[in-house]
């Protein structure tokens, strides 16, 4: 998809499709002369019954300029627009024209930015560039005859002003970016469990950090043996797959002595989780090679920050192996010793993400972090806490969650706080070890959460449970990219922050 911005007017506009975005049914100034040269059925249109009144309604149709059709589509984006702004609204409005453009046939597309009071290029062009990005998305490697690609393969932004070409080519980039970083991570999620294994996870590592001149670090079983990391290894013994802990170093604030302490992204990487020895049921089992969930956002916040060449210090973390039954496979009861030196009771196999998370979570310390988030697929409970809509977020820090949250909140890919405090522990109490993984049925995502922060008590820490939004069930089935955006808006924040300063 090649996308470019002109400084064009509507009417000169040469594309396939032009799509003129509109607030409610009254045709702006800037659509005057096409209006004319259309006979005034631009106006006409633009006030029809069909054309609703909320946003991201969308009428196709077709102008007579100048003796020869020219296909449009109305964008409505809302009374409120320019007036009374929701970022939301922006967001439904082209996540909708983007669904219309993909899964039409016009190989080329046109689109008036309506830049107004309160809503710049920069938040427009990056909405656009990121919705187009994510319906062009198709998965279709392992099809014998796949789906045809979409016909549209350009899309050409219009400026009315100069003045708003570099906050729109700054917004482009970003939309850009964190698209191919959802796509990404769709792309690891989507493999099936068979191909997508520890060692595929580090060879896509490998990838990034030529592609992208990262410091690439694998360890191997017998490293994480080395450092005590019993408990990540203990998940891994019931697969002939070897385990990886992965570290991918981004250094795009400087690596001196005086360089910013880095932003540390660990994702929870279990390439398949068949709940071990306390197997889960057969039904939408397939479902659990979605499990690495969080080590693919990882990698996708990583490719989008090089992208966009932000000047931050991150680094990814990828503890990585698979869950399954076995003769030696770790038993309910069964007592490790993780790299914190803590003892960890086994009553359920399948409570795994936070054993292979904690020794990460030790190791990470290393690196002096400024701020840890942890991202993982790990709770049943946080889907009925908060559904699929909704990430579940931790924290030992209130700036930190104030961060994250407000991340969310400008992207849409929202999270919400729960707490993690200390009356909490007392259901991870164990008779035989420091503590058990698992806290009983009452609040599960907060007990394994509870669980996390007993390892990351010397930094700032977040965990995100994205159990109910890194991936969609039934007929659209599918891994979803999320939190990608939320992430790296975290991190922009971040920037923008240091710079002000």
């Amino acid at each position: 998809m090649e996308f470019s911005i002109n400084l064009t007017a509507p009417e000169k506009a040469a594309a396939d499709c032009l799509v003129l975005p509109l607030a409610g049914a009254r045709l702006p100034a800037s659509l005057a002369k096409l209006d004319e040269r259309a006979g005034g059925w631009l106006g006409t249109l633009a006030a029809s019954a069909e054309f609703g009144d909320k946003a991201g309604s969308v009428l196709a149709g077709y102008l007579p300029v100048d003796g020869a059709p020219q296909k449009v589509l109305l964008l409505q984006l809302g009374e409120k627009w320019g007036k009374d702004h929701d970022p939301a609204s922006l967001r439904k409005a082209f996540e909708a024209l983007a669904r219309a453009l993909v899964g039409g046939k016009s190989a080329s597309a046109a689109i008036a930015l309506p830049v107004a009071k309160g809503v710049d290029a920069d938040a427009i062009a990056a909405v656009i560039a990121q919705a187009v990005t994510f319906e062009a998305y198709r998965f279709t490697q392992f099809k014998s005859e796949p789906e045809p690609a979409p016909a549209l393969t350009s899309v050409t932004l219009l400026l009315a002003k100069k003045a708003d070409q570099k906050q729109a080519e700054e917004g482009l980039a970003r939309g850009l970016a964190i698209g191919h970083g959802m796509n990404l991570t769709r792309d690891l999620g989507n493999l099936p469990g068979n191909v997508c294994t520890p060692t595929r996870l580090a060879d896509e590592a490998a990838l990034l950090a030529e592609r992208f001149h990262l410091q690439l670090t694998v360890l191997e079983e017998a490293d994480m043996d080395a450092l005590g990391m019993g408990s990540l290894l203990s998940v891994a013994k019931g697969s002939t797959q070897p385990p990886k802990l992965i570290v991918l170093e981004y250094f795009g604030a400087g690596d001196g002595k005086k360089a910013p302490k880095p932003a540390v992204l660990v994702g929870k990487g279990i390439t398949f989780d068949s709940g071990g020895i306390s197997l889960k049921p057969g039904e939408g089992m397939d479902e659990m090679k979605y499990d690495m969930c969080g080590a693919a956002t990882v990698l996708g916040t990583l490719r989008a920050v090089c992208e966009l060449a932000l000047p931050v210090n991150v680094i990814g973390v990828v503890p990585t192996c698979e869950n399954m039954p076995a003769g030696n496979a770790v038993k309910p009861g069964d007592i490790v010793r993780s790299m914190s030196g803590q003892t960890i009771e086994v009553l359920n196999t399948d409570a795994e993400g936070r054993l292979i998370l904690c020794d990460a979570l030790t190791y990470v310390a290393k690196f002096d972090p400024d701020v840890v988030v942890d991202i993982a697929t790990l709770t049943g409970a946080c889907i009925i806490a908060l559904g699929h809509q909704t990430t579940g977020l931790f924290a030992n820090d209130d700036v930190l969650a104030d961060a994250l949250y407000t991340a969310g909140q400008q992207t849409g890919d929202k999270a919400w706080r729960l707490p993690v405090w200390d009356e909490y522990q007392e259901q991870l109490k164990s008779n035989f070890a420091d503590l058990a993984n698992i806290g009983g049925r009452p609040a599960g995502s907060i007990t394994a959460a509870a669980f996390l922060s007993r390892f990351t008590r010397d930094y700032r820490w977040a965990h995100l449970d994205i159990a109910g939004t890194a991936w969609k069930s039934g007929a659209a089935k599918g891994a979803t990219g999320r939190p990608v955006p939320l992430l790296v808006e975290f991190l922009r924040q971040r920037v923008e922050k240091k710079s002000k300063k």
